[in-house]
C-alpha cells in the first residue's frame, strides 16, 4: 500500500473548500492506480451545508441564517443539513476500493472510517464512540454528538467527510437547523442543544491522531487547481445546484 497524501487547506469561499472535496475524488478518479488523500479545511465564516438530496426548508431555518448572514450551498454527498464554520474541523477521506480490501458496501464504509476515527480520538478523549449510521458522539451521561458523516461513491474510489465539532458556538446550530427529517435511535428525540457537543480536544491534537491513523505523510502538492476553481463557478456557487431540491 501507497502512502497516503495529506492536504491541509482552506480555501477562500464556501464554494471552492466544497468543490475541493469533490474534485480530489474525480483527481483519484482519473488516476492510472488508487490515489488516497486526508483533506482538512475549517471555515473562515459559518455557513449551512444541505445534503445532495436535501431539502433546504424541510432542514434549514432560511430566515435565521439570512440575518446571521450565512450562506446555503448543497454538498456532493448525501445526509442532512449540518452548520460549520471557525471551531468546527472539516476532515474529508479519498479512499480506493482497490487498496482497502473488503470494504465495499456502503455500511462497511461506515464501519471502517468511523471504527478507525473513533479509535484514534478515544486515545485522547475516552468515551468515544462510533453511533447510529454515521456519527461520532461522546459518552457522557448521554451521548452526545460531535460528528456528522456523509459519502460519495465512484467506480474506482469514494469520498468520506465529516464535521468535528471541537470549540463551535452550538446555539448557531439551534439557530439555523430544524429538527432533522431522520434522526437515529440513540438521539432519543432530544433538541440540538441537548444532542450535540465539543470534543474536548484542540483542532492541532486532533488533526494529528487522523493524520496519525491515516498515515498520511505525503505532502499533496499537485492538488486539483483548475477543476476545482471550474466546480466552485460553475457548480457550488450557482443557485441552480444549491437550490436544486
Amino acid at each position: 500500500m501507497g502512502s497516503m497524501r495529506y492536504l491541509d487547506l482552506t480555501l477562500p469561499t464556501p464554494a471552492e473548500n466544497l468543490a475541493l472535496d469533490e474534485a480530489l475524488l474525480e483527481q483519484a478518479e482519473s488516476s492510472a492506480r488508487p490515489l488516497e488523500t486526508l483533506r482538512f479545511w475549517e471555515p473562515s465564516q459559518n455557513m449551512a451545508i444541505v445534503g445532495r438530496s436535501s431539502y433546504i426548508d424541510v432542514e434549514v431555518h432560511r430566515d435565521a441564517c439570512r440575518e446571521l448572514g450565512i450562506p446555503i450551498l448543497r454538498r456532493i454527498s448525501g445526509g442532512a443539513a449540518i452548520v460549520t464554520g471557525p471551531g468546527c474541523l472539516m476532515y474529508a477521506l479519498v479512499l480506493s476500493y482497490e487498496t482497502r480490501h473488503g470494504v465495499q458496501t456502503v455500511s462497511q464504509i461506515h464501519d471502517f472510517v468511523l471504527d478507525t476515527l473513533a479509535k484514534a480520538l478515544a486515545t485522547l478523549t475516552p468515551g468515544v464512540r462510533f453511533c447510529g449510521t454515521s456519527d461520532l458522539a461522546l459518552e457522557s451521561r448521554t451521548l452526545l454528538k460531535f460528528s456528522g458523516n456523509s459519502m460519495r461513491c465512484r467506480r474506482r474510489h469514494f469520498l468520506y467527510h465529516g464535521t468535528i465539532l471541537y470549540e463551535f458556538p452550538l446555539v448557531v446550530i439551534s439557530r439555523c437547523l430544524k429538527t432533522p427529517p431522520r434522526m437515529p435511535g440513540y438521539r432519543d428525540d432530544r433538541d440540538h442543544e441537548t444532542f450535540v457537543a465539543n470534543l474536548p480536544l484542540p483542532a492541532d491534537t486532533i488533526r494529528q491522531a487522523l493524520i496519525s491513523a491515516w498515515y498520511a505523510v505525503e505532502p499533496c502538492e499537485d492538488w486539483p487547481r483548475e477543476l476545482t476553481h471550474r466546480l466552485a463557478e460553475e457548480k457550488y456557487g450557482c443557485p441552480n445546484w444549491n437550490e436544486i431540491c
